[in-house]
């Protein structure tokens, strides 16, 4: 009784903790998302639409809720550079939405693009 017992927990244990790891790969990559989200304005600059390769839109402009809405909307107007951001690949646009939504102006860690 005490060894089945033991097995259960100890199955139930690793099934949760496989479900929690997959959750965390579907929401994105923030250090990538910050790497993809430089390069499409430097993409952008080098194709002489903006002036800057410095993205124009910090992280800590928005709250959480604020960045969840754009991505949800999929309106990146505000952003500027239309041609390089319907180029971006699903995967892409969830590293960017990581990377902008973990360091929003309400996270613990709240950052400016430098």
């Amino acid at each position: 009784m005490f060894k089945k017992s033991v097995i259960t927990i100890v199955a139930f244990t690793f099934l949760f903790a496989t479900a929690g790891v997959t959750l965390a790969l579907d929401k994105g990559n923030d250090r990538k998302g910050k790497y993809t989200y430089r390069k499409v304005y430097k993409a952008c600059m080098e194709r002489g639409e903006v002036d800057s390769p410095k993205p124009p839109i910090s992280p800590d402009v928005k709250t959480q809720a604020q960045w969840t809405r754009t991505f949800d909307k999929k309106d990146f107007e505000e952003f500027g550079c239309k041609q390089e951001w319907d180029s971006l690949s699903e995967e892409d646009l969830m590293d960017i939405y990581a990377y902008l939504h973990n360091h929003a102006a309400d996270s613990p860690t709240p950052a400016k693009c430098k």
